[in-house]
């Protein structure tokens, strides 16, 4: 960035040069923690697994999220390790200095939502051998315990023995030069992915134009919260469940108003509820029983409706729209806190641009039906708030089943945008489990049957065919359509340059991959002029 700035100060090339010659991918180097070179040498490198998120980590092992809150709490760094993460760690995750994950690839829980903080994560790393109960990691013949510091690098996957000496990033005003230069020659509107009003404020730092995935679900795992899922999960009755809503409804309605106001005018593109229903619960036998004391039920009555509500794939299963279609009054709960939010937000003069972006649809008629559902509660809420103003809010949906990119033309008469969802249709494209790709995926990479982590790039010849469909076709029935890209791969610069190419109106990414998104869209409009 310094040589490049330099090199134009002295005129020997141009600002369009000196963009081009920066590799964008190597901006992270100035944005998050990284391992003085001289002392990474010296390390010892126990195993290697996918460099899921960027930076260096150095702590002592927890093996429970509760551990790591505590633990972090009593003033220690600590590597949050677990063989897979869930929605109920979070909280550990967020106390954690790092994690570190035995299995899952680059669009698991662990990468996605570790991305997003900006907290180092190595995942994948399948020689380790994780002991929770007896706090203990096995690799290679090696034990380690939990007073055991280890060193994770979450830019290369490697997990190093002991404390390697780290460097904080030090940004120049080099570095806002070049981010100005991007900015003045990209035509690609860059947003972020964020769930909380803190993730959307540091992604404006980084030059965020707006949101493209927040993701609600992240929204229900504190305090009550979680209690109020779990109710309306195990609610049998219509009635039950809107009184479990009635208790989320006030907690959605703060997040989004935080959202917006951190937003300040620009676009909030707002996720319905997505994963399946069975990961809010509890599924050992300690954990329900504490959950059945809680919620005043039988134990023997949660262990039921966990046993009912597990699927073989549930991946494929029961989640996205198709759990709006099935108790459509999710929907209606949500839609009423995001249009509650926005009025508040309008009456405080604070212009807030929610975008509702319905998920998994498959079909024209899953999205007809639930844009009207929509549009029903939008029109109560005003009507209940006695709210006459105008509130601009787009519905549209998140293509991420291939047959929803073959079939964007008939989709596109009930969206008012597209958003690929490239994690999920890269998964249902090449039949891969995102989750547990690493256990061949090494093997492929080496034997070059693929060329990069098509989780991590995004597979142009293949997918990115769907993608190139779903843009034409949508544009076919809605010239003004506007559509986006939500998937991680939206924070990869070879990813952003095919997005520019196909005639994308924005990529949405993790806060910390913003600038890198900036600078490879600025590259893309230099290469390809629109």
């Amino acid at each position: 960035v310094k040589l490049a700035c330099d090199m134009v100060k002295e005129g020997l090339i141009d600002e369009k040069e000196a963009l081009k010659r920066i590799p964008a991918n190597d901006l992270t180097q100035l944005l998050l923690p990284s391992f003085i070179p001289a002392a990474k040498k010296t390390g010892e490198v126990l195993t290697r697994g996918l460099p899921a998120s960027p930076g260096a980590a150095v702590g002592k092992l927890a093996f429970t999220a509760a551990e790591a809150v505590q633990r972090t709490a009593d003033g220690e760094d600590v590597l949050l390790v677990r063989k897979e993460t869930s929605p109920e760690d979070v909280d550990g995750m967020h106390s954690a200095v790092g994690i570190l994950t035995s299995t899952g690839g680059m669009t698991s829980h662990a990468a996605v939502v570790a991305r997003g903080w900006g907290r180092c994560c190595v995942a994948g790393a399948n020689e380790i051998q994780i002991d929770e109960k007896g706090r203990k990691i096995t690799v290679k013949g090696k034990t380690f315990k939990a007073d055991d510091t280890l060193s994770i690098d979450g830019s290369t996957g490697e997990v190093m023995v002991g404390s390697i000496a780290t460097q904080e990033p030090k940004l120049s005003g080099d570095f806002s030069k070049v981010m100005k230069w991007a900015d003045e020659y990209r035509t690609l509107n860059i947003r972020t992915n964020a769930d909380t009003p803190e993730d959307a404020a540091r992604a404006r730092k980084f030059g965020a134009e707006g949101i493209g995935l927040c993701r609600t679900e992240h929204m229900f795992f504190e305090g009550d919260r979680i209690l109020a899922i779990r109710a309306l999960i195990l609610a049998e009755r219509v009635e039950d469940r809107r009184t479990a809503l009635a208790k989320l409804l006030p907690f959605q309605r703060e997040d989004f108003v935080g959202i917006f106001k951190a937003m300040k005018g620009l676009p909030v593109t707002v996720r319905l509820l997505d994963p399946p229903l069975h990961e809010f619960l509890p599924q050992d036998a300690k954990a329900q029983k504490e959950m059945a004391e809680v919620l005043g039920v039988k134990p023997a009555f949660v262990k039921a409706r966990v046993a009912q509500l597990h699927e073989s794939n549930p991946m494929l299963g029961h989640r996205g729209c198709r759990l709006s279609v099935t108790y459509p009054e999710i929907l209606e709960m949500q839609v009423t806190a995001i249009v509650e939010a926005a009025i508040e937000c309008t009456k405080k003069r604070i212009d807030a641009k929610p975008e509702i972006m319905i998920p998994l649809i498959g079909t024209a008629a899953e999205l007809r039906i639930l844009r009207e559902l929509a549009e029903e509660t939008i029109a109560k809420v005003k009507a209940d708030k006695k709210f006459t103003g105008e509130l601009d809010i787009l519905i549209g949906t998140m293509i991420e089943i291939p047959r929803a990119a073959l079939t964007a033309d008939e989709v596109a008469k009930h969206a008012q945008f597209f958003s690929f969802g490239t994690n999920d249709l890269t998964q249902m494209t090449f039949g891969y489990s995102r989750d547990d790709v690493n256990t061949f995926l090494p093997d492929y990479l080496r034997q070059e049957i693929l060329e990069t982590d098509p989780f991590q790039s995004l597979d142009t010849t293949g997918v990115g065919q769907l993608v190139e469909m779903g843009v034409k076709k949508g544009r076919m029935t809605s010239k003004k359509l506007k559509i986006g890209i939500c998937g991680e791969h939206g924070g990869d610069p070879r990813s952003v340059v095919f997005c520019h190419k196909v005639g994308m109106n924005y990529v949405s990414c993790s806060p910390y991959r913003v600038p890198i998104a900036r600078l490879a869209a600025a590259q893309a409009q230099l290469d390809f002029p629109a």
